[in-house]
């Protein structure tokens, strides 16, 4: 674990706004599924678009994890940080005829979540190994922008037309490998993931579906924001998924794989973003700590609402008072908190903001033309990877170039 000392070193070393990700810890995460799911046959696909940093996916394929993935270029990401065609999945939505031509070239699995595109793959690849992606009926998120089941999602084939799917795949003698589902982000009760296995599994059976090698049952896990949030029990959701697993491999008449393409699970509690505080305004209602980042570079709050916890690191015994704790990018809404109470903010002090290792740095942009931060990686007390900001200047080069 990180210390308190050492995200003030980093950051006074490597400058600020700094991401810090905590390697032990996203490792830790990985290991956590394996004891908390315990079947031989669990296979992990990292969800790759929750962070992106190739030193942490480094360290996710040396533990033996593979990666899921979601558009041409997280595919050659992963490749070309040596990940083996094998391990990829590739699960994009709404592709293009080039994207997914170019996908299928690479030897990665290709997960099909429409009838539309599992045609066009029937005519112009037949023959092929594919997984297909079904909409599991089941909907459940920490919020509604990312709940991916039910009647108002765009992903998957709905249930009803496993027929369908089934007897298109065979006229272009397609191999059905795999068949996959996913809820949402953040489930919010167990019983969502053990439901949305239930009818997964209830389309696959031998005769609609005779080549099956695996089932996919997506990501989803949820971490914790808050301190008072109550955990999930996933020990006992993992036995009841690793018995209600063999149940169905018994009744398929043929040992399978599981697998899950957790993202925020692994990587969420693993990052940490600093920043500086410049500026101390009081409003006539508010108090408001003016800080060296701002929402392009963690979105989650004015994107989902979501709550971060923030952290003072240089004054951590001051008194509470109340903040509204703002960036510096020029959206009145660019806030990282809304009346939050903390100890004593001062100028120059340095923030964390927790959990910002999912879905922050690799959701950011460089809105208002201010570069993203730099990044560290730090295991086993010592940074292994060090990512530098862009300057001003480097990233106007980037947009002059042609």
């Amino acid at each position: 674990m990180i210390t308190r000392e050492k995200y003030i070193e980093l950051a006074r070393t490597y400058g600020t706004p700094l991401f810090v990700y905590d390697g032990n810890l996203m490792l830790e995460r990985y290991a956590d599924l394996f004891r908390f799911i315990p079947h031989g046959r669990l296979h992990i696909h990292y969800a790759l678009k929750a962070n992106y940093n190739p030193a942490l996916l480094q360290l996710l394929r040396d533990a033996g994890a593979g990666i899921d993935a979601v558009s041409p270029g997280e595919v050659v990401l992963a490749l070309a940080l040596g990940f083996a065609p094998e391990k990829i999945i590739y699960t994009a939505n709404n592709m293009t005829d080039a994207e997914f031509d170019r996908v299928m070239k690479t030897g990665v699995t290709i997960n099909i979540g429409s009838l539309s595109r599992l045609k066009k793959c029937a005519e112009s690849h037949p023959g092929s190994r594919i997984c297909l992606r079904f909409n599991p009926d089941v909907c459940d998120g920490d919020n509604e922008k990312t709940m991916t089941g039910g009647d108002l999602t765009k992903f998957g084939i709905l249930l009803d037309d496993a027929d369908t799917a089934a007897k298109i795949a065979a006229g272009g003698n397609l191999h059905i490998v795999g068949l996959h589902e996913h809820t949402g982000s953040g489930l919010q009760h167990a019983g969502s993931v053990l439901k949305s296995m239930d009818n997964l599994m209830a389309i696959a059976t031998k005769e609609r579906f005779p080549e099956l090698e695996f089932l996919d049952f997506g990501g989803g896990f949820k971490v914790p924001y808050k301190d008072d949030e109550t955990p999930i029990d996933y020990v006992d959701m993992g036995q009841k998924i690793a018995a209600k697993f063999d149940n169905f491999c018994a009744a398929y008449g043929k040992e399978l794989l599981m697998r899950f393409e957790p993202g925020k699970f692994l990587s969420a509690q693993c990052g940490t973003l600093i920043m500086e505080v410049n500026t101390i305004k009081h409003n006539r209602t508010r108090t408001i700590a003016g800080c060296n980042s701002g929402f392009p570079q963690l979105i989650r709050p004015v994107l989902y609402g979501a709550y971060h916890k923030i952290v003072n690191l240089t004054n951590p015994e001051g008194p509470e008072m109340v903040y509204d704790v703002c960036g510096n990018i020029c959206e009145t809404g660019d806030r990282f908190a809304e009346q939050r109470l903390l100890p004593e903010i001062r100028e120059y002090d340095l923030l964390a903001i927790s959990n910002a290792g999912a879905y922050c740095y690799s959701m950011g942009s460089v809105y208002n033309l201010r570069p993203m931060p730099a990044e560290v990686v730090v295991k086993d007390g010592e940074v292994i990877d060090f990512r530098p900001a862009l300057t001003e200047e480097e990233l106007v080069k980037q947009i002059l170039a042609k």
